[in-house]
């Protein structure tokens, strides 16, 4: 057997799985590369994630959120063998492309992917939108209701604008300090 160079041919792909399997079909796939003797061919499985900031129950939470749902990714070369190691590990759909022929993600796009599952501080998931009719729910001014004119999903906090001695005045709160009114 001829040993291939190691980088030649060597690309991320995409493969489909069922949703919610991703998890588990990366944990086959790094078995069977292991079992099937495939580590000069297939180098490395992920699942990409981002931390995302979420209110539960009042409270903030940092849940993990996959980028990709029903997506995973594989750093492998194409061969027959570890196409069909991939292909034929349970909870497999394909890999993402025409046809029976992968096709290999972009570098750019990978770098993307990339820095969105490397970063340290969490998205915030906010539901609001400008012009969002809000009710504060602590604070000063809670029980006073005001239009959001400002969302800053970085920092998780929104702008209001609150009718005080019929002045319109800017508050800013925590985006969990407001409630979304109906």
């Amino acid at each position: 057997m001829v040993r291939q160079d190691p980088s030649l041919g060597r690309n991320w792909y995409v493969i489909h799985t069922y949703s919610g399997y991703e998890d588990a079909v990366k944990k086959a796939i790094e078995q069977r590369i292991e079992s099937m003797g495939m580590q000069e061919y297939i180098f490395e499985v992920i699942v990409p994630k981002e931390k995302v900031a979420v209110v539960k129950a009042g409270k903030q939470q940092v849940v993990e959120k996959n980028l990709f749902p029903g997506y995973v990714l594989v750093n492998m070369i194409v061969t027959d063998a570890s196409w069909f190691v991939v292909r034929n590990t349970p909870n497999v759909t394909g890999f993402v492309g025409s046809g029976n022929t992968p096709v290999p993600v972009l570098p750019e796009e990978f770098g993307v992917i990339k820095r969105r599952i490397g970063a340290a501080e969490p998205t915030t998931e906010i539901k609001l939108e400008i012009n969002d009719l809000v009710t504060i729910k602590e604070g000063p001014f809670v029980n006073y209701e005001g239009l959001i004119s400002e969302v800053n999903k970085a920092k998780g906090k929104v702008t209001v604008m609150v009718s005080i001695f019929d002045r319109e005045t800017p508050v800013e709160l925590d985006f969990n300090q407001v409630v979304k009114k109906i």
